[in-house]
């Protein structure tokens, strides 16, 4: 391909959550991708120190997933699950079930984590309705919450500049508890931070604002990813469930980033001990080889709606064309089997420490203001500059992939939250590669 024809395929393409005309400038390409490496064009490995986007939980293109996906689409390529279904949904299901936390046991699929937002959220105004309770409409996210992009997974989120273009056409009825972070008082934590349990006082405020009646569910990430890894203090997530509990008001859990290993443990649960009414997954449930999420429901919160309709109603009007796509499905069982095989979750709980120690050993380093860590997943906070907020950042993730390593940037915030396969020595290598990048930059 000559780069007449290059820079054609670059213009056909409007990209994502992109500088586009940066990008297009100074590409960054990955063809190819084996166990904990990309392959660019010409060859360069590059070590995936992000999971992709904090998704391929057991490493590329594994060969027991690949086989999977390749012998179902010779054999069933597609199902409706309109009033159809295919034996594979229900297995999927049934797989997840087992390793969700107890009594969360119902599982409706979509196609990626901001379905899945959007389709917990109907299912938690659905749930009061069928109760009798429809004047509980009022949702509640959190300030730095992100919950993907669809309309109501930006209302209740709160990232700015993702609500900044689109803030005049939110959802109506939605307010917003204070972001966890604490910057004086927690500064560089090891795992949660001690400070900041009474952030979640913050939703009996809005409760006697709003009052309970009138308000259905509060949607929280356990810990925070895509705004730059924000660790929920001791004792948090446990008075959001007990302040949820003495009101009536569901609490959904967004797992789409730390679900499935992320945080040592299979989900949030596992971790901290707390149990959500709805959960949204997506990302890792088939190590992204396929686009898939789901919402795994309390079967109390299931049956509610389903025996609350009339015998042959529709009970939940709501669904996708792809839901439980068989390849999703099929790449889906295989990768819960590879997880439970090679015992993933377990392993990332036991390099946990490893990650810890060699995170904070970047403390001191220039500009650096905080390092937040925990199970897999470590972020390293700039001071930005003057003026100039996230160019720091920006320079930070060029550089990396310059140096061989792919990680992700929020502002002025580097993550990164490698495959579950990891090997010591790549964590070693990642962060003595973000030492080297982290000291260069002015």
């Amino acid at each position: 391909m000559n780069m007449n024809d290059l820079q054609q395929d670059l213009a056909a393409f409007w990209m994502p959550f992109t500088a586009n005309r940066q990008f297009k400038q100074a590409p960054r390409l990955l063809a190819e991708a084996k166990g904990m490496f990309y392959k660019t064009p010409d060859g360069r490995e590059v070590l995936d120190a992000c999971a992709g986007l904090w998704c391929v939980a057991a490493g590329h293109s594994r060969e027991e997933i690949v086989r999977a996906v390749q012998e179902q689409v010779a054999r069933l390529d597609f199902a409706p699950t309109f009033q159809m279904g295919h034996p594979l949904a229900f297995e999927t299901a049934s797989r997840l079930a087992a390793i969700t936390p107890p009594g969360m046991n119902r599982v409706f699929f979509t196609n990626s984590g901001s379905e899945s937002v959007d389709s917990a959220l109907k299912i938690a105004l659905a749930y009061h309705r069928a109760r009798g309770e429809g004047t509980r409409t009022r949702l509640i996210g959190r300030e730095r919450g992100y919950h993907g992009v669809n309309f109501g997974g930006m209302s209740v989120g709160g990232i700015p500049g993702n609500r900044k273009t689109f803030g005049g056409s939110m959802l109506p009825g939605v307010d917003h508890m204070p972001a966890t972070h604490d910057l004086k008082r927690n500064a560089f934590s090891r795992g949660q931070p001690a400070h900041g349990a009474e952030f979640a006082d913050e939703l009996e405020r809005l409760v006697a604002l709003h009052d309970a009646s009138n308000i259905a569910a509060v949607i929280v990430e356990p810990l925070a990813g895509s705004t730059g890894v924000l660790v929920p203090p001791k004792g948090y997530l446990q008075r959001l469930r007990e302040i949820c509990d003495k009101h009536g008001i569901l609490l959904i859990f967004d797992e789409v980033i730390c679900g499935f290993g992320r945080l040592g443990g299979a989900f949030a649960y596992d971790a901290f001990g707390v149990k959500p009414d709805l959960m949204t997954l997506a990302k890792a449930i088939n190590n992204a080889t396929v686009p898939m999420g789901a919402v795994v429901a309390r079967q109390e919160v299931h049956d509610a709606i389903v025996n609350g309709a009339a015998e042959g109603a529709m009970e939940f009007m709501h669904g996708y064309t792809y839901s439980a796509h068989p390849l999703a499905c099929a790449a889906a069982n295989a990768t819960l089997a590879l997880y439970e095989r090679d015992g993933l979750f377990a392993r990332a709980g036991s390099l946990a420490p490893m990650f810890e120690e060699g995170a904070h050993s970047l403390k001191g380093t220039k500009n650096l203001v905080d390092i937040r860590n925990f199970g897999l997943v470590a972020a390293f906070e700039m001071a930005p500059r003057p003026g100039a907020p996230g160019k720091r950042g920006y320079e930070a993730m060029v550089k990396c992939f310059e140096a061989g390593m792919l990680v992700r940037v929020t502002g002025d915030t580097v993550a990164v939250s490698p495959p579950l396969i990891i090997e010591p020595a790549q964590i070693e290598r990642i962060f003595a590669t973000l030492s080297k990048v982290l000291a260069s930059i002015d």
